[in-house]
């Protein structure tokens, strides 16, 4: 937050410290040395018989991020040890934290790079549509009206792609509701079913239902792109898997193929805008992909097995999240 929040708490038995003292435990002249992370630190303060106690839980930009304790005794074995678990437990909600405002400055980012994207196309597909529907008017031949009819309906199907991408950039719009995970990853499949049958290729699924809150609609978009990159990089008669595991607050999923897994030069800018493998790719599905993701809350990322092949994997939460 770059800000900083000082907390003193006295015992009963105590009293206040004076402002000069105030003023040098702020001054932190005490601190001679950088003690190490997660070790209780105990010394003498200057011109006093106080002890003092420093547990330091991170260095930012060489500044110690710590917890004091100063008394006029040493202090227990159990106190030095309740000091540490809370140094452990302040150390994770700060990561937690920090991770969350990175998560959201990503999902900022993406919604403005996704407004442009709409931005750009939108206007040019207006007007190829109205094209498209005065050459229906205005031909003669039944064949030339039925191709500028075809040209017009594709127009506002990738219109209409246009509007959900929009709310698909705007979490507030997610319609959560309660979903079954396997019935989800079938339907992708099943639109797949051309190319797969096609390339002869097997795809493997838990028999087992998974029961999680979700965007039905957003969420099979997620898995719409990954299962159709692995159709797309998979050789033929090739095998690709979908596994899931459920744990009590969330549930991880795994999709891997059998292609030639991906470069080392792609594997870091595969969730990038306009960012294609593929020939005729956008580079826009990976990374909605990963807007949808974040905007459940969830995380998403790819690797490469020591096997041959790339994986994807997804963690959602499987309770609704409470959007913001």
């Amino acid at each position: 937050m770059q800000t900083r929040k000082e907390v003193i708490n006295y015992t009963s038995d105590s009293s206040s410290f004076t402002y000069e003292f105030l003023d040098y435990l702020r001054s932190e002249e005490w601190l001679t040395e950088y003690p190490v992370i997660g070790e209780l630190h105990e010394f003498l303060l200057n011109g006093s018989q106080l002890i003092s106690y420093c547990l330091p839980f991170s260095y930012k930009n060489a500044e110690p991020e710590y917890i004091q304790v100063v008394s006029c005794t040493h202090i227990t074995n159990s106190a030095q040890k309740q000091i540490k678990n809370i140094a452990i437990l302040l150390s994770q909600h700060k990561e937690l934290y920090l991770a969350y405002l990175k998560q959201k400055s990503e999902i900022n980012l993406l919604e403005q790079v996704i407004h442009k994207i709409v931005h750009q196309f939108g206007n040019s597909l207006s007007l190829i549509g109205l094209y498209a529907h005065n050459l229906y008017l205005r031909l003669q031949s039944q064949s030339y009206r039925d191709e500028a009819k075809i040209i017009h309906e594709r127009i506002q199907e990738l219109g209409n792609n246009l509007t959900d991408i929009i709310n698909c950039s705007q979490s507030e719009r997610l319609k959560i509701s309660l979903q079954d995970l396997r019935s989800i990853v079938l339907e992708s499949i099943q639109d797949l079913q051309p190319l797969i049958i096609e390339k002869d290729l097997i795809i493997s699924i838990p028999d087992i239902s998974a029961k999680l809150e979700v965007d039905r609609l957003q969420i099979k978009h997620v898995f719409d792109n990954i299962f159709s990159n692995a159709v797309h990089f998979s050789p033929g008669s090739g095998k690709i898997v979908c596994t899931w595991q459920e744990f009590k607050e969330e549930i991880f999923i795994q999709i891997y193929d059998e292609g030639g897994g991906i470069s080392s030069e792609d594997l870091p800018q595969i969730f990038n805008p306009f960012y294609s493998r593929r020939s005729g790719g956008t580079g826009l599905g990976l990374t909605i992909a990963r807007k949808i993701v974040l905007d459940h809350r969830g995380s998403i990322w790819a690797r490469n097995l020591s096997t041959g092949g790339a994986e994807f994997c997804l963690v959602l939460p499987r309770k609704k999240i409470i959007n913001e």
